[in-house]
């Protein structure tokens, strides 16, 4: 049974990877490695028919099925004495189809289907897969479509959240900057009692509207997000704009927030909204023990344990003298900024994403002092 699931675990990194679109080069590390070395004929009716077969019709991207051909058709051809024809024959159908001018593709959105996988599984059961989240994101990421992307410091403080769902769990959540809404489907998951996304661009809400429509978590009246344990509230917010008692109403036990210390412009703006969602008067989250579930929880391995609200943001500092500005800035206003990296570094929940650098992301835990 161990061999067994030894040779399975490989191809089923392959398969999350391949749904995940994951860049061409990471698609085919998997490939040789689930191949023993090469990209065997073995390997190549895997990707055919487990990979392709199944969910061409769901990933909607033919471009980047027929990219993946091309790699994997290349890559074979040079490591394996065998090619088999069905890699040829879905390759020509992709150069041919008409699929290849899709509004969807045109739309310039593809649609990522994220699997975390339990990072405490011993085989390859179906139920390794802990939770699956599919996401509308941008192929424009160059082109300024930032808010519809995914970035490395939301799947890292997803990984937070699966790793430390005591900490969220029946907590009101309020996320800064929401992007796709990964997070949000995450702190949904983990049981938290009130899950609020924003973002200040108008088409990355819609799209986050959209991708919490898909997961089966967006309701459009707010009395329903009220009624129901399994629904995100989508709000716009701009940190500019916003005024105290519109940030006062938004007040919850939690604040979240990845990548969105990015421009040294937004950051007076963005520390004026935490200052104020940090807020110690009616705050309520309570003094807990946080663990993961398969540790025993004796005591906070951090500074988790405090009463009022906190915020736990994730980011790539990319810019030092940006994130010095916010750091400045952020005890100029009286908010504790802790780096809890080491002490709070979440579980691997994705494996198979090797474009994931999970090793950039730093985590932060902000309070207010005052």
């Amino acid at each position: 049974m161990a061999s067994e699931d030894a040779e399975q675990l490989p191809l089923l990194h392959l398969k999350l990877a391949f749904l995940a679109l994951e860049p061409p080069a990471c698609i085919l590390a998997l490939a040789r490695k689930a191949g023993g070395g090469s990209v065997t004929p073995h390997i190549q009716n895997f990707i055919l028919e487990s990979c392709i077969g199944t969910n061409v019709g769901q990933i909607q991207d033919y471009t980047y099925v027929k990219i993946i051909l091309k790699k994997v058709i290349a890559e074979a051809e040079l490591s394996s004495d065998i090619v088999i024809d069905g890699l040829y024959e879905e390759f020509a159908r992709c150069m041919s189809s008409k699929a290849n001018n899709s509004s969807l593709n045109m739309s310039g959105k593809i649609c990522k289907e994220i699997s975390f996988l339990s990072p405490t599984y011993n085989n390859v059961s179906s139920n390794q897969v802990s939770l699956v989240a599919r996401l509308s994101c941008s192929t424009n990421m160059l082109e300024g479509d930032t808010g519809c992307s995914l970035w490395p410091s939301s799947l890292f403080l997803s990984e937070f959240i699966l790793s430390f769902p005591k900490l969220f769990s029946k907590k009101r959540c309020f996320e800064l900057g929401s992007g796709v809404g990964l997070v949000g489907v995450c702190l949904n998951y983990v049981g938290a009692s009130k899950v609020i996304l924003t973002d200040g661009d108008a088409s990355t809400l819609i799209n986050m509207k959209a991708n919490m429509e898909m997961n089966n978590l967006y309701a459009e009246d707010s009395e329903l997000v009220k009624e129901s344990k399994n629904k995100v509230e989508c709000k716009y917010l701009s940190w500019e704009e916003a005024s105290e008692s519109d940030l006062w109403d938004c007040r919850t036990d939690l604040v979240l927030g990845a990548d969105i210390i990015y421009n040294p412009s937004c950051v007076p703006h963005l520390v004026r909204v935490l200052s104020t969602l940090l807020g110690r008067e009616d705050g309520r989250c309570e003094t807990v023990n946080v663990g993961r579930d398969e540790e025993p929880v004796n005591e906070v391995p951090w500074n988790g344990a405090t009463r009022g609200p906190l915020a736990y943001m994730a980011t790539v500092i990319r810019n030092a003298d940006t994130f010095n500005c916010f750091a400045k800035a952020a005890a100029d206003a009286k908010l504790s900024v802790v780096n809890i990296t080491g002490a709070a570094a979440p579980s691997s929940f994705l494996p198979y994403m090797l474009s994931y650098e999970r090793s950039s992301v730093q985590l932060l835990e902000i309070t207010s002092l005052s």
